[in-house]
């Protein structure tokens, strides 16, 4: 298995066909889901800071406890500006691949079925559908993702206007600082007005980032240790990198940040075989942070918080809703304004 992997795939004749198939889905729902989300009629008119960029970070062996330490001056102003928690929920099995999973399909492990922590081909890809269906479906809007494990292999599944690239734990060259590489390669690419040559070539309306080292170090050398302290110095600075590329290209006003964990401080999840998604065991907690655009500075959450409600706040911060089995729900406190619709893209008018 090679380090990097690019998915894409130039479908044009497959995203009409998606497109069509959802037309009369959208068209039949989108008066109550925009009711529901106070988006319909006696909702107040002041439209909210207009959200065009999302980047999502998700961490692994992090928690409020690893701020302490003064590692993390990025995370730490993400924090100060925007809206947090520190309990939300995981899920369980607490491990990265079925977490995640959860994360991006908005479904709890029993509902989607990914109980195992390593890529296995003939398993194949969710069935359920993820928050990159959704942005696709809802205009075409691009996803980027940048995975730093082969296990969430399982989670790349290709389509229309997605792009999936990973690097491998077991490299030493895998790493935050590299990871951040291929992003500023892929922006590079995306600005250039000639991108891939394929599927994206433009910047992309989510961007995924999976910095995990703090967890794997965590875990191998202890949780106290200087080598802990030094992951969090490389993730803090892989996000402050990142972030300085929209700042370069003046799109911090228009751009939402979303940082979250897979997994808490002090907590392992690395074990490859098989378990079942048993109800009744221990769920962690872990952060999960919301700044920039649109978002109340300085707010701690009040409600329920679970990393599946990640997908649906995104497709809230960009003006979208979703209509399917999710049970991924907008974390709607959060927001300085009521839900307003993105305009909707003349295919699916």
């Amino acid at each position: 298995m090679s380090d990097i992997r690019t998915f894409s795939v130039t479908a044009a004749a497959f995203r009409m066909a998606l497109f069509l198939g959802v037309i009369l889905l959208f068209s039949s729902t989108s008066s109550m889901a925009l009711a529901a989300r106070g988006g319909g009629a006696g909702a107040p008119s002041t439209p909210e800071a207009s959200t065009e960029h999302v980047v999502l970070f998700v961490l692994e062996g992090f928690g409020q406890e690893s701020l302490k330490s003064g590692a993390m001056p990025v995370l730490s102003s993400l924090v100060k500006d925007g809206s947090v928690t520190w309990s939300a929920t995981a899920v369980a099995p607490a491990r990265r691949l079925p977490t995640m999973a959860s994360l991006v399909t908005g479904m709890p492990v029993a509902k989607h079925g990914i109980t195992w922590n390593v890529f296995e081909f003939s398993r194949g890809y969710p069935r359920a559908p993820t928050v990159f269906d959704y942005l696709d479906l809802s205009g075409g809007r691009d996803s980027a993702i940048f995975y730093m494990d082969e296990s969430l292999y399982q989670l790349a599944k290709p389509e229309p206007y997605t792009d999936y690239q990973m690097c491998g734990p077991l490299r030493a060259e895998c790493s935050p600082d590299r990871l951040v590489g291929y992003v500023r390669d892929y922006f590079k690419k995306a600005t250039s007005g000639s991108g891939y040559g394929h599927a994206i070539p433009s910047l992309p309306h989510l961007l995924v980032v999976h910095l995990p080292a703090p967890g794997r170090v965590g875990e191998a050398q202890g949780w106290k240790s200087v080598a802990y302290k030094d992951a969090l110095k490389a993730v803090d600075k892989a996000m402050g990198t990142v972030l300085d590329l929209y700042r370069e290209l003046g799109l911090m006003k228009r751009t939402t940040v979303f940082a979250t964990s897979l997994s808490a401080f002090g907590e392992t999840q690395f074990s490859s075989g098989e378990m079942s998604a048993d109800p009744t065991a221990a769920v962690p907690v872990v952060p999960w942070i919301a700044s920039g655009v649109g978002i109340k500075s300085g707010y701690a959450i009040r409600q329920p918080v679970s990393i599946m409600d990640t997908g649906a706040t995104v497709m809230r911060a960009l003006g979208l809703t979703t209509y399917t089995e999710w049970e991924s729900h907008p974390v709607e406190e959060i927001f300085k304004t009521a839900f307003t619709a993105a305009p909707v893209s003349p295919l699916l008018q």
